[in-house]
């Protein structure tokens, strides 16, 4: 219980530093012609000056709510899954650092599959929380009045607007960030202890060191495989005047390539890096804060 209570004040507090990013990348991605073609930096300085500091944190307290119960569902599924892999891959002929890997990238796929239900209507609601205002997107007065109207004109399908791409990408996208992560820890620490004394106990200072320069490499790393399945997938979500029949990811993904070539497809590149590498940086070492709180007030 601890453990999830610690997560959801730290998860938040997190949430709310990325946030400005996701806004100017979302905005990016969404706009048919000029701020899809400005740099993050200059969308940015737009934003705040049509709408001052809100603008730039627009559909924050949507997400911060809601996010609550995800977080939870998030952590446990990932804890668990985790300590199974460890079990199952116990005694088996392969080096520590491969175990590691393993177990970690098993349960990021599984936690984030897990997630991608209860996510993908949040962060349909979210996304078009962000881009009121833009050509092309419906005016929505509201949280509560998009839910309403999606449902209203596609039905509870329209909440779920591009999960099964989320949940086919990003899973892997997952798996191959905690593998990555775990491996790589286990790796630096090991070089660490080459060095020095192995039974000097690393300072605080130097394990919010790696962690979160390994957190800041996998999240810049996923920021460059998947920024072209994110423009897709945040276009099918959010735009609706693409004429007669339901959005679907190939006609999508063909609107996309006509205004702007292949370039299009990393739009909102910068800020995405950005938000990518600081969400890596500090959701990792937020996420092993979490479990030594735990462990130490327990």
């Amino acid at each position: 219980m601890r453990f999830h209570v610690i997560g959801a004040i730290l998860f938040t507090a997190q949430l709310a530093l990325i946030h400005p990013t996701a806004v100017v990348k979302t905005r990016m991605q969404v706009a048919s012609s000029g701020l899809s073609h400005m740099s993050g930096l200059s969308v940015f300085r737009q934003i705040l000056k049509h709408d001052g500091i809100p603008g730039i944190f627009r559909g924050l307290g949507t997400s911060t709510i809601g996010s609550l119960p995800g977080r939870v569902l998030a952590l446990t599924s990932l804890e668990v899954s985790k300590d199974m892999m460890l079990k199952c891959t116990e005694g088996l002929d392969m080096p520590e650092a491969t175990r590691v890997g393993i177990a970690n990238g098993v349960a990021g796929m599984l936690s984030n599959l897990i997630s991608c239900v209860y996510y993908v209507p949040l962060e349909v609601i979210c996304q078009r929380l962000m881009v009121q205002g833009l050509p092309g997107i419906t005016f929505c007065n509201g949280p509560f009045d998009i839910v309403c109207k999606v449902v209203k004109a596609e039905g509870i399908r329209g909440m779920y607007r591009g999960f099964g791409l989320t949940a086919v990408t990003q899973s892997p996208a997952s798996a191959l960030w905690w593998g990555a992560y775990g491996a790589a820890q286990h790796i630096i620490w090991r070089s660490l202890s080459c060095a020095e004394n192995l039974e000097k106990k690393p300072s605080h200072l130097d394990m919010v060191a790696v962690q979160a320069t390994a957190g800041m490499v996998a999240g810049a790393c996923s920021s460059v495989v998947t920024t072209p399945i994110d423009t897709v997938k945040t276009r099918l979500q959010v735009i609706d005047d693409y004429g007669a029949g339901r959005p679907s990811v190939i006609r999508t993904a063909k609107t996309l390539l006509k205004e702007d070539g292949w370039r299009g497809f990393y739009r909102g590149f910068g800020p995405r890096f950005l938000n990518m590498s600081l969400y890596g940086t500090t959701m990792i070492v937020t996420y092993e804060l979490i479990k030594r709180l735990s462990i130490k007030k327990a």
